[in-house]
């Protein structure tokens, strides 16, 4: 059932136990507002428990230091800015399919799995946690402050992609009001790479490929390149963003390697391209200007079939 915020507030105010659920490979989106909900509901005194599929990204544990688990069994689940269950991860998808029972999230695309949904168009899902702790009544401190900085600057690429608002700059400026240190994490965020990171970045450089008269552009990341980097999956999200930078480039496609014949695939788009609809086609979704899918088949195989569904928006 799709609901508005005030109908969010009411079931979070009517339980005292939360399990918290972020989506499989976190990226600041899912976990700032999943970890704010987290010190909002505990400073409520609620009893909260978080749970991901994957490791938390080093770049994002400054946000987690009183991120400590109540010890409960049952709790009422809610999922933050997933916008499909399978993205929760194979784990948290077999260990709570159906038993989710709210979703915030603000992805346009998002297929409902919960009781209760809870979806706006905003550029990040932290907007709507914001108005969430609002209404709750809840003292905005600088720890839930960062946390929801963090998402509204990742989503937005700090605040240069097209999907920013009037709204998102003032959801910004109150944060920093209360508390957010933006400087230091916009450093952390977006000006600083590992050295593994940075070697990974070399090899999936190399092997960039343009198509259609320089329209999209084409990168691999692969099991063999995290091994030559030492790099992994934690510390490489913003690794999609590369291919769309190239001057005269409408979409740009990372596809990274996750199993043995099956690729995780990322689009960004430049106007006019939607790149929500290229990954609908693929059995995906997301934004307007970033998306994602799955695609199984050998590498040659899915490059084939993501670049012929390029072809068809282009």
């Amino acid at each position: 059932m799709m609901i508005n915020i005030s109908k969010a507030v009411q079931l979070l105010k009517e339980n005292d136990y939360f399990i918290i659920l972020s989506h499989q490979n976190p990226d600041g989106d899912t976990l700032g507002g999943a970890f704010a909900l987290f010190f909002a509901l505990r400073k409520l005194g609620k009893k909260v428990k978080f749970e991901c599929e994957n490791s938390i990204p080093k770049k994002y544990e400054f946000l987690t230091d009183a991120l400590i688990n109540d010890a409960f069994d049952d709790g009422y689940v809610v999922a933050v800015d997933v916008a499909d269950e399978k993205l929760l991860g194979d784990g948290l998808r077999k260990k709570y399919a159906g038993k989710v029972c709210l979703a915030v999230d603000h992805h346009l695309s998002h297929r409902e799995f919960s009781d209760f949904t809870l979806v706006e168009n905003k550029a990040a899902a932290c907007e709507i946690v914001l108005s969430i702790i609002e209404k709750l009544g809840v003292e905005i401190d600088k720890q839930i402050a960062d946390c929801l900085y963090v998402g509204i600057a990742t989503d937005t690429g700090c605040f240069r992609y097209t999907n920013t608002t009037e709204n998102t700059h003032l959801c910004a400026a109150k944060l920093i009001g209360l508390g957010a240190e933006s400087g230091r994490i916009n450093t952390a965020i977006f000006e600083t790479k590992t050295k593994t990171y940075a070697a990974l970045e070399r090899l999936a450089l190399s092997g960039l490929e343009m198509h259609f008269d320089g329209r999209c552009a084409l990168m691999c990341v692969t099991e063999k390149m995290f091994k030559e980097s030492g790099s992994d999956e934690t510390e490489c999200d913003g690794i999609s963003a590369l291919p769309r930078q190239i001057e005269g480039v409408l979409v740009g496609v990372t596809v990274r390697e996750k199993a043995e014949n099956e690729y995780k695939i990322s689009v960004r788009t430049n106007e006019p391209v939607d790149a929500c609809e290229i990954c609908a086609k693929l059995g995906g979704g997301g934004h307007v200007r970033a998306s994602g899918c799955t695609v199984k088949g050998t590498l040659d195989e899915v490059k084939k079939i993501v670049l012929d569904t390029v072809k068809e928006s282009l």
